[in-house]
Order: C-alpha cells, then sequence, then structure tokens
C-alpha cells in the first residue's frame, strides 16, 4: 500500500472505506476528546470543535514523538440536528426508538465537519445535509434496532447500511452523511499537496 500520507484520528471503519475509495493511505490514531457540547454550542459549532479538537490532539501527541515524522492530521464529527436536538447516539432502545420516531415522515440535517492539521495550523470545512426520512411503523424501528446497527450511530441509523430502506430523499451529500463528505476532505488534502487522483 506504500507509506501513510496522513494520520486519520478517527475509529470509523466508514471514514477509512471512505479514504480508501478516493485512493488516500492512511495510518489510524485516536484522540480522547470531550464531546460535550458547550451551553447554547449550535450543532455546525460543535462539529467544527471538535473536529479541530481530535485533528489538534492526534497532531500534539505526535509532536512530542521525536522520531515519528509528523504527518498531516485529518479528524471528522458527525452529529444531526432535528427541531434543535442533537441526534447523538441512543443510549438505550428506548431513546432509539424515541428519536426514530421523531424522523419519521420529518426532514432533519447532518453536519459533518473536517480539520486537517499540518504544520501551518488547522483549517476546518463543515458539510451540511438534509435527510427526509419516510414514514416508519414501530414495528420497523423494533426489528432495525435488532439488527444492531443503530446502537452506535448517531441518530440510531446508518445511511451506508440497513438504515438506508428509511431514506425517502437526501440533499446534500451522501459521504457527508456517513461521516466524511469527500468533496472538502479532497479540497482539504489538496491544501497539504496531497492528490486524490
Amino acid at each position: 500500500m506504500g507509506q501513510p500520507q496522513i494520520i486519520l484520528a478517527s475509529a470509523s471503519p466508514r471514514r477509512r472505506e471512505l479514504l480508501e475509495q478516493i485512493g488516500i493511505r492512511f495510518e489510524v490514531q485516536t484522540a480522547d476528546v470531550d464531546e460535550t457540547p458547550l451551553p447554547g454550542e449550535a450543532a455546525e459549532a460543535l462539529v467544527e470543535r471538535l473536529a479541530k479538537s481530535k485533528a489538534e490532539a492526534v497532531w500534539n501527541a505526535r509532536r512530542g514523538v521525536l522520531h515519528t515524522p509528523i504527518l498531516p492530521v485529518l479528524g471528522a464529527d458527525t452529529l444531526g440536528l432535528f427541531e434543535g436536538e442533537l441526534l447523538v447516539k441512543p443510549s438505550s432502545f428506548a431513546d432509539a426508538q424515541r428519536m426514530l420516531r421523531r424522523m419519521s415522515g420529518n426532514w432533519h440535517e447532518i453536519f459533518t465537519a473536517i480539520a486537517l492539521t499540518t504544520a501551518n495550523g488547522t483549517q476546518v470545512r463543515v458539510n451540511r445535509s438534509k435527510v427526509k426520512f419516510r414514514s416508519v411503523t414501530d414495528m420497523e424501528i423494533l426489528a432495525y434496532w435488532e439488527t444492531g446497527e443503530p446502537q452506535d450511530k448517531a441518530g440510531a441509523y446508518a445511511i451506508q447500511g440497513r438504515g438506508a430502506v428509511f431514506i425517502e430523499r437526501l440533499e446534500g451529500s451522501y459521504s457527508g452523511v456517513m461521516g466524511l463528505p469527500l468533496f472538502e476532505t479532497a479540497q482539504l488534502l489538496a491544501t497539504a499537496s496531497i492528490k486524490t487522483l
């Protein structure tokens, strides 16, 4: 595969797949960042802050290891928003059921921020997409929960998995909803002279 071009500050399998899709060689190093929203913090500001914090935490950890060359670090964060409520990972079936019931037949927003930290500092891009769910029944919600898929997903669904059957319409970036908007990612990587084609 060759030498890595960047460090991915995320353990997400979806983000790894998306980077591989555009031919980027990377290694993974995660950062332990407190993801608690600040009082009154808007969704877009929150994902931007978290993506930046993750990238910079890994950059600073790497900088302390003198024998390791410092590669650009890519951080990312994704969350949903429905009528002012942050759509985070469900804490239980009841929590997932509540979120999916509310989204049923309605639009919600997905914000994904990506941050690239290099010796020149950190640059951030935020992608905003809108997703419309079809009407979903309680039986479908239970059956979906029992697949195990929604249990660790923000908003209790995965667009790239079985949750795709609930999605009637998408306005924005499919890869952004997955967790790594490839258009914005390619733009950021280009600033560090990393080509995706």
